[in-house]
């Protein structure tokens, strides 16, 4: 019983801080210090500055051999193009309004991992987890863009080049980050220590000022419309995802950090880019708010409750 509880009590010591940060969010731009300005600037510099700061100094420093995890990306790629196939055809069954079905899909598969899934790690792990899961990202970032692209043309009879989006991908600074820090790793560059105190000062403000935003620009006022899809496509990313990535890890031999990682990363609720380019297509950007709203909320219950089952398994 006492390990149970132990067990109970690190699930919640990983879910409990980010949903704290959330909630603090929500109310700072209800009572208006925080407003969609500062959601915009403040997401910028973390996009832009401090996230690849983490990055590039999470890989430097804790991963002494980067191709030791490439099984693990080449995995996740592999399994997560798979589960896409499997949501298009569920939606094609299940969802009567076509021009939805793209959102519903990448809202399903697309997770938000270089926030709250990355905020899961560490919180799991420590440092040790930020160089392992800093890989799977970049690497998982390019796949769900070109699969988003897809779904959406396919959906609404849009024309986004999937060429666009790769060059979008290869200026995107965390990409750019992740190569840097390899060839970094690569060539045994040693920073000197000013450079590398001045870059954990940008990282450390990293999680806390995008868990900040992302609870700001939660939407609760809309949720009444688009319930059902939004719930199905909820479902397709707190259940569907983590179940089969964390399984499928399991089968071909992952165990310990890998599996975990495998778990809190796919468990992280769908990414707010799936509102952005909805919006951005003329789609149905409030039924990509509520996914992102409901998978936010709901992701911090399934991921306690799969951290609980995978710790009391010890396979986390």
């Amino acid at each position: 019983m006492d390990s149970f509880l132990s067990v109970v009590e690190f699930s919640i010591s990983i879910t409990a801080p980010i949903f704290l940060v959330l909630i603090v969010g929500v109310f700072l731009e209800r009572i208006g210090m925080i407003n969609d300005n500062f959601v915009d600037v403040a997401s910028k510099l973390v996009f832009n500055v401090t996230m690849p700061a983490l990055i590039f100094i999470s890989i430097t420093e804790h991963s002494k051999n980067p191709g030791s995890h490439l099984s693990l990306l080449m995995f996740g790629v592999i399994a997560t193009f798979l589960t896409y196939l499997v949501l298009e055809v569920l939606a094609s069954r299940l969802i009567p309004k076509k021009a939805d079905r793209g959102i519903i899909v990448q809202g399903a598969f697309r997770s938000n991992m270089a926030i709250i899934g990355l905020a899961y790690c560490i919180n799991a792990y420590g440092d040790e987890a930020l160089a392992i899961a800093s890989i799977y990202i970049g690497g998982l970032m390019i796949l769900y863009n070109v699969l988003s692209v897809i779904t959406i043309n396919r959906s609404m009879g849009a024309n986004k080049s999937i060429k666009d989006s790769l060059i979008a991908i290869a200026k995107n600074p965390l990409i750019i980050a992740i190569v840097l820090a390899l060839i970094a790793t690569q060539i045994n560059l040693k920073l000197p220590d000013v450079v590398t105190q001045a870059g954990n000062y940008f990282a450390r403000m990293t999680l806390p000022l995008a868990l900040l935003c992302a609870g700001a620009s939660l939407r609760f006022k809309e949720l009444k419309q688009d319930l059902t899809p939004a719930m199905l496509s909820t479902l397709g990313k707190l259940i569907l995802m983590p179940v089969v990535l964390t399984l499928g890890g399991f089968l071909v031999g992952f165990r310990g950090i890998e599996l975990g990682i495998l778990f809190l990363l796919s468990s992280s609720p769908s990414a707010s880019a799936g509102y952005i380019m909805a919006r951005a297509m003329n789609g149905n950007a409030v039924l990509a708010a509520n996914i992102i709203v409901l998978s936010t909320l709901f992701s911090l219950l399934t991921t306690s409750l799969g951290v609980t089952i995978l710790g009391y398994l010890q396979l986390m």
